[in-house]
């Protein structure tokens, strides 16, 4: 929360017009976006969101109503060979919310998210299943998105296959996901873990100098504290495969999963 007050005090000091004159982001309203983005993964970053657009876009967090009927879940399976995260339809009796992110599409960015986003279709989210956890208020104008994956023919967010050997959990990818929720607080963070289902033990720590992260990394150790003490990952954090492991162990390793 600390950054969300600071990019406050920082536009009160540059005098930033009245609300009715102006969006949440500053600017007059024939400039306002229309259409605005949910991310719930990697988009919580902000250096690998401002990655995909055309120059730094702020976003605020946000909470999803459970009403619209999708959980978080590792189910999308990225060309390169690991599962990231993605929607799934939720089951029977299985309901959550999905705390993320909300920022514009500006100009020709929403075109290069969903590029960005192959295997995912976007989804519309009517605005009153957001809710605003920060100060600044829901856009009152445009469409909200929100990226789920497909298979082909599929519908959104269902028949989607998890975590395996041949697309695992990726440490790397985890970090991008929870030092993006740091941004906003452990508490930000710590929800994004607990809401996130299908984890599971395909989960490869392939960090830079995985025994000694934080050479590179200097919040690898907060983000494996969150980990090991965090539900429903902390059970399969307990036999995360280090690289050179895992090809070997897997299958025996299989046998001994831990109990859900």
């Amino acid at each position: 929360m600390v950054r969300i007050l600071l990019v406050a005090v920082g536009w009160m000091l540059v005098g930033v017009a009245p609300a009715a004159a102006t969006d949440w982001w500053g600017r007059k309203l024939p400039d306002q976006p229309t259409n605005f983005i949910v991310g719930y993964g990697s988009l919580i970053n902000s250096a690998s969101r401002n990655a995909s657009a055309a120059s730094p876009v702020e976003a605020i967090p946000i909470r999803v109503s459970a009403k619209l009927g999708y959980v978080r879940s590792w189910n999308a399976r990225e060309p390169s060979g690991f599962t990231a995260l993605g929607l799934r339809k939720a089951r029977a009796g299985e309901t959550g919310t999905i705390n993320g992110v909300l920022y514009p599409a500006m100009g020709g960015d929403m075109a290069r998210f969903d590029a960005r986003e192959t295997g995912y279709v976007r989804v519309e989210v009517p605005g009153d299943m957001i809710e605003a956890l920060a100060w600044q208020s829901l856009p009152r104008t445009g469409k909200i998105w929100i990226y789920v994956p497909a298979t082909a023919g599929g519908a959104p967010g269902e028949g989607l296959p998890l975590a395996n050997p041949d697309y695992p959990l990726l440490q790397s990818y985890i970090d991008v996901v929870v030092e993006g929720g740091l941004e906003f607080g452990e508490e930000f963070a710590r929800e994004i873990i607990e809401t996130t289902a299908d984890w599971n033990h395909f989960w490869l720590d392939d960090r830079i100098l995985a025994r000694r992260p934080w050479v590179y990394d200097r919040q690898s150790g907060h983000v494996d504290a969150l980990l090991a003490k965090t539900e429903p990952a902390a059970t399969y954090f307990k036999v995360r495969q280090f690289m050179e492991r895992a090809p070997r162990n897997w299958p025996a390793d299989r046998a001994r999963e831990p109990a859900k």
